[in-house]
């Protein structure tokens, strides 16, 4: 089994932007096991100057054309999600997750389904009907968590100077929960590089 790692490729760089005292800018760039820019990956990052994670809502994971629409969802801990179904047909929604186990009944058109997610973790996503149908809710506890756009970029703001650990995840990732990590050490002025990774 290959075991992946994640590889800091380059250097603190100082943003040109002036920032906020003692919070700064982090920009990264994911790239996958080709080296291509990888979209639709979490990017989150763990100091212990972090703020409280703050519920705003409102997040919805649609079932539209067969397919849930957004494919990953990031939400807080303590979020309630819902599951309205815009098909015609009818759905099945389910997961079996550790962080959070649930099953929605068939519901059909127009109907709705929420679910509240009050711990940390990835929740895959299933249709009991649609066997293609697969999502995910990712569940942060950090506030500091965004989603890789399709040229593999996020830039999180507001990130306090100092240590951190910035986390990757993607159903790709051969790793323990998908998830390679990297520790950071971000600057006042702002923190940049790219991680590439590795089998």
């Amino acid at each position: 089994m290959y075991a992946s790692v994640l590889r800091l490729t380059s250097m603190i760089v100082v943003l040109a932007l002036p920032m906020a005292a003692h919070a700064a800018t982090v920009a990264i760039d994911v790239r996958g096991f080709d080296g291509k820019p990888l979209p639709g990956a979490v990017v989150t990052i763990e100091t212990p100057k972090a703020p409280a994670v703050t519920v705003r809502g409102p997040y919805m994971i649609e079932q539209r054309d067969i397919a849930f629409q957004p494919h990953v969802l990031i939400v807080p801990v303590g979020a309630t999600v819902g599951f309205p179904n815009r098909d015609r047909v009818r759905h099945h929604v389910y997961s079996f997750s550790k962080t959070k186990k649930f099953d929605l009944k068939l519901y059909g058109q127009e109907d709705a389904r929420t679910v509240l997610f009050d711990r940390p973790g990835v929740v895959p996503l299933g249709c009991n009907i649609h066997d293609s149908m697969s999502g995910f809710v990712f569940v942060s506890a950090t506030p500091f968590a965004a989603l890789t756009d399709q040229a593999g970029h996020v830039s999180i703001t507001g990130v306090p100077a100092g240590t951190g650990t910035v986390r990757v995840w993607h159903p790709s990732i051969r790793a323990p929960g998908s998830t390679a990590s990297q520790p950071i050490d971000v600057a006042a002025t702002g923190f940049a590089t790219t991680f590439v990774l590795h089998r």
